[in-house]
């Protein structure tokens, strides 16, 4: 289902009262309106509640598509067991037309009288009771397949009904997404151009700190590697002469962290580069690519460029993998945002990030410290 793209006024969001804020030092506000910090934090939260509607829509929409499938299997069934019904009936009253004419449910004695000779009576009675044999069976088989088919048909009539429920539950996230991004755009409409120039400062600060931040980060993740490369070589030369003990089997000198660390160091590459591919791409909720995505939809797409099958979203993809600490992250690796995990992005390195970041705004790379520490959920590694 296609998404909705909101104006690309969404680094706007925050300015709606510039003016009252440049005022408040000098007097007292004379009107209602609210503060610019009080405008950008609605509207943050706004795109927040809207981005966690939209994984609610993909949920709903996941289940939709898989419960129409399985109805569509069920009353696929239910024909061919009806046609298989209605099969077995004409077969059943062919019997019974055949008993009528070779006069088979004639009492004995008449049978007898009415044979040409006592030898084809005999004869006669063996073969109608092989085909009683095949009657019963025949009927057997019929009320066993009615009664599957009535089974089946009932949980038909169930699955149904979990689908239409499944359906209200899609229009009922549309709606929630539509009214959310409906009321950020009401926001932003009321923007003046000051307000607009001064939430451009406020916002460059704040990429300027998750800069800092990510740079911060950055040296922490370096720091780390070089011990960890200075340990290894320490445990392969213990006596420091500059020369690594041989291993005793060769067989034995690949270990199976480093393997598997490399194997997924491979699969992280093909996933960064579909992702960096994205990049310039916008974010329309719902979208799962190729033209357009949302945040849970780039991270699967990319992930499943590198072969690895992810869940649609991403309270389903923060369990799709071994959490690790941000001090840990590797390329690659999934990092999640908020208490409730509605937003999610995929690490580079240095602290930076690919992801689609909100309506109005396009797939690109960020510090992950974008919305400051605290919005960092957890870290999770997917294959």
């Amino acid at each position: 289902m296609a998404g909705i793209r909101t104006p690309a006024l969404a680094t706007a969001a925050l300015t709606s009262v510039a003016l009252l804020s440049q005022t408040a030092t000098a007097a007292p506000s004379t009107d209602d309106r609210p503060s610019l910090e009080e405008v950008e934090k609605k509207v943050d939260d706004l795109y927040r509640q809207a981005e966690s509607a939209t994984e609610k829509y993909n949920a709903a929409k996941e289940k939709a598509t898989k419960q129409r499938k399985k109805v569509d299997t069920l009353l696929d069934d239910v024909a061919q067991r009806a046609q298989k019904l209605n099969d077995a009936r004409e077969q059943l009253g062919t019997y019974a037309a055949a008993q009528y004419r070779t006069g088979a449910s004639a009492p004995d004695t008449a049978t007898l009288l009415l044979a040409d000779s006592p030898q084809d009576y005999f004869d006669q009675t063996q073969l109608m009771g092989r085909v009683t044999d095949r009657q019963k069976g025949a009927v057997d088989d019929y009320f066993a397949d009615q009664a599957e088919t009535m089974k089946k048909r009932q949980e038909a009539s169930q699955s149904l009904q979990t689908l239409t429920d499944s359906q209200n539950d899609l229009r009922t996230a549309k709606a929630a997404v539509q009214k959310k991004l409906g009321s950020a755009r009401a926001l932003l409409s009321q923007l003046t151009a000051e307000e607009k120039a001064r939430l451009a400062k406020i916002e460059e600060r704040k990429r300027q700190e998750a800069a800092r931040k990510a740079a911060e980060l950055a040296e922490q993740q370096a720091a780390r590697t070089a011990a960890a490369q200075q340990e290894s070589a320490g445990a392969s030369d213990p006596a420091g002469t500059g020369t690594s003990t041989p291993s005793s089997s060769p067989a034995t000198s690949t270990s199976p962290s480093t393997s598997t660390d490399s194997s997924y160091a491979t699969k992280a590459e093909r996933a960064l580069a579909f992702a960096r591919a994205q990049i310039g791409k916008p974010y329309v909720w719902g979208a799962t690519g190729p033209d357009s995505y949302d945040c849970s939809g780039l991270t699967q797409a990319a992930w499943k460029a590198a072969g690895v099958s992810l869940p649609r979203v991403t309270y389903d993809q923060v369990n799709a993998g071994t959490t690790v600490s941000l001090s840990a992250a590797q390329p690659g690796d999934l990092v999640f945002f908020y208490a409730d995990v509605t937003h999610v992005g995929i690490y580079i390195g240095n602290g930076m990030m690919i992801h689609a970041p909100k309506p109005g705004a396009y797939v690109r790379e960020e510090s992950i410290y974008y919305d400051g520490e605290s919005s960092i959920h957890s870290v999770v590694r997917p294959a």
